[in-house]
């Protein structure tokens, strides 16, 4: 659900100097790219109006999106990446004006990778309900004001609705590839059913087919965590100075999100019950490494991502249901006819293996029978953004069928 960061990788306490200086100073009200911002590898492509399948209508939407290698002649070689819940356009490059962030697939994607742009054409855009450059609670209503909290609801099939109409606005008739993990591969997962002739593969990674009540039950405290923030200030907070937003809550959501992301035994084998400095945590003020972990991962959060974006977003997450309208999740996953790969991760707590052998089993066009292909990482649900060997294995095994 989570893009890596560098620090990811650090196997101990790791809040080194350098890291410390990356959240220093009071955080911004909010972390979404603003009109006036750097556009660094930013497009935008203007959409028009949209009708959102649940009711209401935005007057206007604008999507943010990146591109990566060279569009061929008959526009076949086109790939679609989705990302995830906080994730954006910036699947490829350095940080820089702009992006506060690496790219999120740096390893996937590039010459020579597991999805080659010598030889694809990528593009990466940023979900409706973002906050890096596409439409969403951060954007101006046509009052002039931002959305906020009037930001209408979006599901899944909206934000893939969108993907389609800059599909058209692009010239691509159909994509080589739709690819997507976690929220994005639930995206993937619905662009293979609801527009079968616009794609010719497909790759769910680390995706359910809907969101159980489980993941529902994660979801909603971490709304809550955002709205019980008194600067959240019923999505009013635009104008707040530095250090007066609702940075607490957001990052406290956050926390409890990685909770979700990571596995016990990666927790576990990588923090123990080591303390952050020689501070005894055992009443001693101190604490303890994986505390000091997930508060600069809350707090470094803060500084790119909105608060009202995520509560749209989760929500979005929420909707999610292949099933919904189509006679149940069986039947909607006999739509599929794109060659498929399904990909599950064995410590996987959030969208646990389950979830894909229920896709795997009812996808006709699945490539690997009627299972999924199983990872095998410590790292849990983010073994999809961390796994690079093992994920880009699979992702070119797909490309090349």
């Amino acid at each position: 659900m989570d893009w890596q960061t560098p620090e990811d990788t650090v196997p101990s306490a790791f809040i080194t100097e350098a890291n410390a200086r990356a959240v220093l100073g009071k955080p911004p009200a909010t972390g979404a790219w603003r009109e006036g911002d750097p556009s660094g590898n930013r497009m935008f492509a203007s959409l028009g109006a949209m009708t959102l399948e649940r009711g209401g209508e935005l007057p206007s939407v604008r999507v943010a999106y990146e591109t990566v290698g060279t569009l061929n002649a008959h526009r076949s070689n086109a790939i679609l990446v989705v990302h995830a819940l906080t994730g954006d356009s910036h699947v490829v490059g350095n940080p820089g004006p702009g992006h506060p962030t690496g790219g999120w697939w740096n390893e996937l994607v590039g010459p020579g990778k597991a999805i080659d742009t010598d030889t694809w054409f990528v593009v990466a855009p940023n979900m409706l309900g973002g906050c890096q450059g596409t439409t969403g609670p951060a954007s101006h209503a046509p009052d002039g004001a931002e959305w906020g909290a009037r930001f209408p609801f979006v599901t899944i099939r909206d934000q893939v609705a969108v993907q389609r109409a800059l599909t058209d606005a692009l010239g691509i008739d159909r994509w080589a590839a739709v690819i997507g993990g976690s929220m994005g591969g639930m995206q993937s997962l619905e662009w293979a059913i609801m527009y079968p002739d616009r794609l010719e593969r497909v790759a769910v990674l680390a995706a359910p087919a809907t969101s159980n009540a489980d993941q529902i039950a994660l979801n909603s405290v971490q709304l809550e965590a955002v709205r019980m923030d008194p600067a959240w200030a019923g999505g009013s907070y635009y104008e707040a100075a530095d250090g007066e937003g609702p940075h607490r809550g957001l990052a406290l959501a956050r926390r409890m999100a990685l909770l979700n992301y990571r596995s016990p035994t990666e927790l576990n084998e990588r923090f123990e019950r080591s303390w952050q400095s020689e501070v005894n945590p055992l009443g001693g003020g101190g604490r303890y490494a994986v505390e000091s972990y997930l508060d600069f991962h809350g707090n470094k959060f803060t500084r790119r991502f909105d608060a009202n974006s995520y509560l749209v977003l989760a929500e979005a997450m929420n909707s999610h249901d292949v099933g919904r309208g189509r006679g149940g999740t069986v039947n909607a996953l006999k739509q599929v006819t794109a060659k498929a790969l399904v990909l599950a991760i064995d410590s996987d707590r959030l969208f646990p293996v389950p979830d894909q052998q229920h896709i795997a089993a009812h996808a006709p066009g699945n490539i690997d029978g009627d299972v999924p292909h199983i990872i095998s990482s410590p790292f849990g649900h983010d073994g999809f953004l961390i796994e690079d060997g093992l994920v880009g294995t699979q992702i070119r095994r797909l490309l090349t069928t």
